[in-house]
């Protein structure tokens, strides 16, 4: 039970040694309710000290992380301080009711739409002052799916004091707000969508096309061309629709048959905000129940309970039974109404998540903005039509990774931008790059007839990459669905900027497009083009202490280190923490929300290590735990299933990177243990060097130099002397980064 302390119209609630709420209610009367943003107060009990009077103060309240005084009276004139019980701002530790709080990360926003590269971020919960304060006056109370005004004006505040241990700070707030909900195991595969006016054989042929590709699509997105769009005048825009477009689509439960015996999901667009009207195949039931007449539309409004009966029963139940299994909830309008008038925005992701989960237990979906604060129990985020752009794309990594610091982490962007732009193969592969290694993938752009994002419209050696990276996709699944499970359990994001769990190292705040991904990897996009000669783009990277695998080419590299790293156009910088175990899927067609009977295993060798694989069918869980002894070269594997939901006899195949002539020997397990495949450096050095030289853009004799040079130097500071003699920034920045790592 929390420790609550009353004095005057201040109400002090001692939530953990680090957090506390503070009210002040000039009436005296408290909320006691939950709101849109907290969803449980109730904490295990601390060890508090309360003064009450002390002998300078009406009130002390002391723990082990904080130490809060009252003077009496208004607290906003400066009769309320806190004193943090750590030193990460430069001159003191102490907070002021009131006041802001200083070096802000930053959180996240509505949207992205139109935005053409950067935009401001509000700010989020993480501080480099190492203090953070949540303001949740303004909020409604929400209570299951009901919401409505508070009762009483009060100053409501959540103090928290964490200091640069961040992710512990996320945890406390997702114990206060409520942890995230399980992402459905196919949502983390491939999405194909497009605002585009298909018709029922265009899109069945282009999932065939997608298939004989071997590109796997999991989710099937249709736009709002799926309804008509162009209707009379006297019932206004034709954005909201509810019925099936006949003309384009002549059986859509046909068609949503199909798509589901494919093994894919199915999604529509839709826009409530004109209500229900008369054009509607399902108006004269709404009418019915609503008791309208003469063509009197049904105007939107969540708030009325009839309205939202028939909502969901008539407008929605019918195209769910004929198989749509979640929807894209695409509201562009404003904000609350009025101080009675709830955000509609938030009113939409509350309903039609709930509803979603009712009918599939565990695990529920929506496509939607972001509504504020809380919005992380919802998921999962549109982020809006971007403008096709670099600056965009440049945007991106930093926007995903720092929504993180408000708790939401489920976002879903357009990948390869929606709108405007010009066409530009390599800006569109590195955008595909970045949505492999996002929370979701999820490719999109506008109707366009030049802008789709199909891989086979670019050149040969673009798409080839473009349908590895999306096969890639799907290998990670299980990778993940762990990640995915993690995050709902203990707070630990998929995606987490790299000052999460280095908050004390300056290097870790000065690479904001770089981020950790999942348990093992870290990230460092590349959001510029190449270079003309040779034919490489960098970006900033800092690795912390330890031994680290690159992905993709197999090179290692010395931690407590940061660099530019140069890739060329098909790679990206990838880095695998030596001693990490990665599971993936071999059968890159199989549905994504299928348990593969085979896995492929990746282990980094040359330390210990442990991974726990979490899977999820028909509503229960598995888990498998990997342990690898390095000395002994030993994978050992232990399994939970008490539901049978693993394929019988699975195999697991494992793969060995950085090793030579070892051997695996497996515990007695239910698993087949295939024959390990063994791998050194997918490159080495000397032979990435020399690939890189051959495709550059530079005379032959310089090649020939250079290359002499890298092989017969009498000294590596000899050679890195010459490398620096170089005109070619690439040339010099990639040959310092492979002779250094």
């Amino acid at each position: 039970m929390s420790k609550v302390i009353e004095v005057e119209s201040l109400r002090v609630t001692v939530l953990t040694t680090k957090l506390v709420r503070i009210e002040y209610s000039p009436t005296g009367v408290f909320e006691d309710r939950f709101t849109q943003l907290v969803q449980n107060r109730e904490f295990e009990p601390c060890e508090v000290t309360v003064l009450q009077p002390s002998p300078q103060h009406v009130l002390e309240v002391v723990t082990t992380g904080f130490h809060l005084y009252y003077d009496g009276g208004d607290p906003a004139v400066g009769n309320l301080y806190i004193d943090a019980a750590h030193n990460c701002r430069t001159y003191d530790n102490r907070w002021f009711f009131g006041d802001a709080v200083g070096r802000n990360l930053k959180g996240t926003i509505r949207t992205l739409d139109k935005v053409d590269g950067a935009t401001p971020l509000p700010d989020g919960l993480m501080s480099r002052d190492g203090i953070s304060v949540l303001d949740d006056s303004q909020s409604f109370t929400l209570m299951g799916e009901t919401v409505a005004p508070r009762q009483h004006a009060e100053t409501d505040l959540y103090y928290f004091a964490y200091g640069h241990d961040y992710q512990q700070t996320l945890t406390a707030y997702y114990q206060l707000t409520g942890f995230p909900p399980l992402i459905p195991r196919f949502a983390l595969g491939n999405w194909w969508s497009r605002f585009y006016r298909y018709t029922q054989a265009e899109y069945l042929q282009l999932m065939a096309k997608f298939d004989q590709e071997k590109i796997p699509i999991s989710v099937a997105v249709l736009d709002m061309d799926w309804h008509p769009t162009q209707i009379p005048a006297k019932y206004g825009s034709g954005w909201t629709g509810y019925t099936w477009n006949l003309d384009y689509f002549p059986k859509p439960e046909a068609l949503l048959e199909t798509l589901h015996a494919q093994g894919r999901k199915v999604t529509l667009n839709v826009h409530p905000a004109a209500g229900i009207r008369a054009n509607e195949a399902c108006y004269p039931a709404v009418a019915t129940a609503l008791k309208l007449d003469h063509d009197q539309p049904a105007k939107f409004d969540l708030q009325n309970k009839a309205f939202k009966q028939a909502y969901f029963k008539l407008a929605h139940r019918p195209l769910e039974r004929a198989g749509v299994d979640f929807w894209w909830l695409d509201w562009q309008q404003g904000g609350a109404r009025s101080a009675v008038k709830v955000d509609p925005l938030w009113l939409l992701n509350i309903a039609h998540y709930q509803d979603n989960a009712r009918q599939h237990p565990g695990a529920g979906l929506i496509l939607s903005r972001y509504a504020g604060p809380g919005s992380h129990r919802y998921p999962i985020g549109f982020s809006g039509d971007t403008v096709a752009s670099w600056a965009s794309l440049q945007f991106q990594p930093y926007f995903t990774a720092t929504a993180t610091n408000i708790g939401y982490t489920w976002w879903s962007h357009d990948i390869g931008g929606h709108m405007h732009g010009a066409y530009d193969a390599e800006l569109s592969l590195r955008w595909l790059q970045l949505g492999v290694f996002s929370p979701i993938l999820r490719l999109h752009s506008s109707s366009n007839p030049f802008m789709s994002k199909e891989p086979w419209r670019y050149p040969s050696n673009i798409a080839a990459s473009m349908r590895q990276f999306l096969q890639l996709r799907a290998q990670l699944i299980p990778y993940l669905e762990s990640a995915n499970a993690m995050t709902h359990t203990t707070g630990v994001p998929l995606i987490r900027p790299m000052y999460y769990g280095h908050g004390d190292e300056n290097r870790a705040y000065q690479v904001p497009n770089e981020f950790q991904f999942g348990s093992a990897m870290i990230v460092a996009p590349i959001t510029t083009p190449v270079d003309a000669e040779g034919h490489l783009a960098s970006t900033a990277v800092w690795l912390p202490a330890g031994q680290w695998v690159d992905l993709f080419t197999g090179i290692h590299y010395q931690g407590d280190r940061y660099f530019q790293a140069y890739r060329e156009q098909t790679q990206l910088p990838v880095f695998v923490k030596v001693g990490s175990i990665i599971p993936l899927n071999p059968d890159v067609m199989l549905p994504a929300d299928t348990l593969p009977s085979k896995l492929k295993l990746k282990l980094f060798v040359g330390a210990d290590g442990t991974y726990e694989l979490i899977e999820h069918a028909h509503g229960a869980t598995a888990t498998t735990t990997f342990s690898w002894n390095d000395a002994e070269r030993r994978l050992t594997i232990k399994v939970d299933d008490p539901s049978q939901i693993i394929p019988a006899q699975r195999e697991v195949q494992p793969e060995l990177v950085g090793a030579t002539g070892t051997v695996v020997s497996s515990s007695k397990t239910q698993f087949n243990f295939s024959t390990m495949t063994m791998v050194g450096d997918n490159f080495s050095v000397m032979t990435l060097i020399q690939q890189r030289l051959q495709f550059a853009d530079l005379p032959f004799d310089l090649k020939r130099e250079i290359w002499q040079m890298v092989q017969t130097s009498p000294s590596h500071d000899r050679l890195l002397a010459y490398i620096s003699t170089l005109k070619q920034p690439s040339l010099q920045g990639m040959l310092t980064e492979l002779l250094t790592c």
